[in-house]
């Protein structure tokens, strides 16, 4: 069943509530490696706070899904946001996007994708992320390529490697 028709998107520019931000932070923490894990619930709370577009994903009332997104203004320090920085004048930096388990694969991470590029188009600014190469994270890489997204290089870490991408 393709989610796109019951699924909305919420935006949020403050830290949410308690209740919301521990479901964020509980899906962000089920979905690493594939997105950074965070040390506390703080971090996330950090990372909200720094960002520019946050959107949870929501089926009915339940949080199933979220994208928290800096703009090249940021003071966030993570080595990927860094690399679009210094190469970008401006640019919209996809940090983490998670999706419920359970509610993969049916068009919610679509439906996110296609409101960031939409986004990113009216301002004219490209669209960044970055994917794991090592461990390989070949489902993503594959949604990025379909989505239109380009290789635009490469960073190999003590524990990982990621590809950088762009649109």
């Amino acid at each position: 069943m393709n989610l796109v028709l019951e699924t909305k998107l919420s935006v949020f520019t403050e830290v949410p509530e308690n209740k919301e931000l521990n479901v964020l932070y509980s899906l962000n923490q089920q979905n690493t490696p594939e997105v950074g894990g965070l040390e506390s619930i703080n971090d996330l709370s950090k990372l909200i706070t720094m960002s520019a577009i946050n959107f949870y994903v929501l089926e009915g009332n339940e949080i199933i899904g979220f994208v928290i997104c800096f703009r090249e203004n940021s003071e966030y320090q993570s080595p990927n946001y860094k690399y679009f920085k210094n190469k970008e004048d401006k640019f919209l930096y996809i940090d983490r996007l998670v999706i419920n388990e359970s509610y993969r694969r049916r068009g919610a991470g679509s439906y996110l994708y296609d409101h960031l590029d939409e986004l990113a188009k009216k301002e004219g600014i490209p669209l960044c992320c970055e994917v794991n190469i090592l461990p390989r994270n070949e489902i993503s890489l594959s949604f990025h390529y379909k989505k239109g997204f380009k290789d635009d290089g490469e960073c190999h870490f003590e524990d990982h490697s990621v590809r950088y991408l762009k649109k």
